[in-house]
């Protein structure tokens, strides 16, 4: 590899770009909102404010009093909304507020997807349907709306519902599906594991309402390999080939990928010359899933082998996941100055770190319990561009302090996180929580998951049933009761806005 192991390598890498004296300060929230000169445009302002807020209730008047121009335009409505994409209701309070100040006097197709996507996530279905009949009566709806609306219901488990939202895109507001749609609601099925419902669609309208191509056999590959069903797989693969498709490089990508997944080394490396021996191009994206395949079982020496292979590879050129599974590798065997080694080699290249590349660096440092190391990192991605905390990276930091008992840390890692307008998810509010739980602080874990009521999300059952039993043996069965209420009505309550 050429990554020489270096006592003062780790340090050197670790202590570049970090300016802070005291490790466990946590940086400073972000600016007044409206007040910071350096707010580069609208679009900011909106998106600080509204993280500001944090809900629907008092979202409208403090845009009334921003000072905001009458006129926005639609590309910034849409930004808005897209960091919005975790809390449905702010969403939705915010596209009703912006209707009539958008430079093109109503929202766009854009504008709208955008927000069904949101509604979906916190299951709002009936708010969804009425936006698809306001799409449709100002001539704005189109096919990617239904993929959305079919997504998100086979997301929620509500497999009939989002067959049925395909069917009535065509029998109620008259848009012909062709294969490719059908395609996508394949593939929206497979990926939400229900490659079962999928197959049986695909049995049922086959040759009657659409004539697969290979991508159709491609989607259900993957679905069933995912599932590690190879005897599904095999009768997929068999039935491609009998229709005339001869599989191509997609399919042996699913094919390796599905027997990297079920540890069958052996059989995806022969996939691999099978490949070669038919002179067939081998893409990164192969490349990057032997690698990841083999580096999780710790076989290093062969992940090298591959990576190599695909550096040295003139038609192959080599791209950012592709390194980012090699970090990976070396992670899994706790060679950290190798994986730093592939990061600063990713520099040299241009071809990153990005931000993921940081999250398995983090994720394998907290796995080793290294948490000073793996705050040092953190604290290292805000100052390299390209490289900026994602959700997923404040949510590993989060765990990380609330599993260590350090929520003081832990809430130092969520103001940090709002004040750069990134807006938590569920499964980011309930680790806190918990941490907020066991940590005895039951006020503020009461007032997290206030907060989390407030952008619509409904905590986990599992969650609550722990808040509820801490405060009923503190006595304070009033809060239990007012928490319930809320939950209930989120739960039974369907938005109308």
């Amino acid at each position: 590899m050429g990554f020489r192991s270096n006592p003062l390598f780790i340090k050197h890498f670790l202590q570049k770009s970090v300016q802070r004296s005291n490790l466990y300060t946590v940086a400073s929230s972000a600016p007044a909102v409206c007040e910071n000169a350096q707010v580069r445009n609208e679009t900011e302002i909106i998106c600080q404010l509204v993280t500001k807020v944090g809900n629907a209730r008092d979202l409208d008047s403090a845009l009334n009093s921003a000072n905001l121009s009458d006129q926005l335009p639609p590309h910034s409505i849409f930004q808005v909304l897209k960091k919005l994409n975790n809390s449905g209701i702010m969403a939705l309070s915010f596209f009703r507020w912006a209707e009539n100040r958008t430079s093109s006097r109503r929202h766009t197709t854009e504008c709208y997807n955008v927000l069904i996507e949101s509604l979906g996530k916190i299951k709002q279905f009936k708010m969804v349907w009425l936006l698809v009949d306001e799409m449709k009566s100002k001539g704005l709806l189109c096919k990617d709306t239904f993929a959305l609306v079919s997504r998100r219901l086979a997301r929620a488990k509500r497999v009939k519902e989002a067959v049925e939202a395909f069917e009535r895109m065509e029998k109620k507001y008259a848009l012909k599906p062709e294969l490719q749609d059908y395609n996508r609601l394949l593939d929206t099925l497979s990926k939400s594991r229900h490659v079962e419902n999928a197959q049986e669609v695909f049995d049922k309208w086959k040759n009657t309402r659409f004539s697969p191509d290979i991508k159709s056999y491609t989607i259900l590959l993957e679905g069933w390999g995912q599932e590690c069903n190879f005897l599904r797989l095999d009768e997929v693969y068999r039935e491609m080939k009998e229709d005339g498709f001869s599989p191509d490089i997609v399919s042996y990508g699913i094919l390796i990928n599905a027997y990297c997944k079920s540890r069958k080394y052996e059989e995806a490396i022969e996939l691999y010359h099978e490949m070669e021996r038919k002179n067939m191009k081998v893409t990164p994206h192969i490349y990057c899933t032997l690698i990841n395949g083999l580096g999780s079982e710790k076989k290093l020496n062969e992940a090298i082998k591959f990576f190599e292979l695909c550096k040295g590879s003139s038609d192959c050129a080599i791209e950012a996941p592709t390194y980012n599974a090699m970090v990976g590798a070396y992670c899994w065997c706790e060679r950290m100055h190798e994986a730093y080694g592939v990061v600063e080699e990713m520099r040299k290249c241009g071809a990153g770190p990005n931000t993921r590349t940081y999250d398995i660096i983090l994720h394998h440092l907290v796995k080793h319990q290294k948490t000073k190391e793996a705050y040092i990192v953190f604290r290292k991605m805000n100052g390299e561009p390209g490289c900026e905390p994602s959700v997923s990276t404040y949510e590993i930091m989060v765990r990380m302090f609330c599993k260590e008992g350090r929520t003081d840390m832990a809430l130092g890692v969520w103001e940090e996180m709002k004040g750069n307008d990134v807006l938590p998810g569920m499964h980011m509010f309930s680790a806190l929580i918990n941490g907020l739980c066991n940590d005895n602080k039951l006020d503020c874990a009461c007032k997290y998951l206030q907060e989390m009521l407030d952008m619509g999300m409904r905590p986990p059952d599992r969650l609550f049933k722990h808040l509820k039993k801490i405060l009923l043996g503190e006595g304070r069965e009033d809060i239990v009761i007012v928490l319930a209420h809320r939950i209930e009505k989120l739960r039974n309550i369907p938005l109308i806005g």
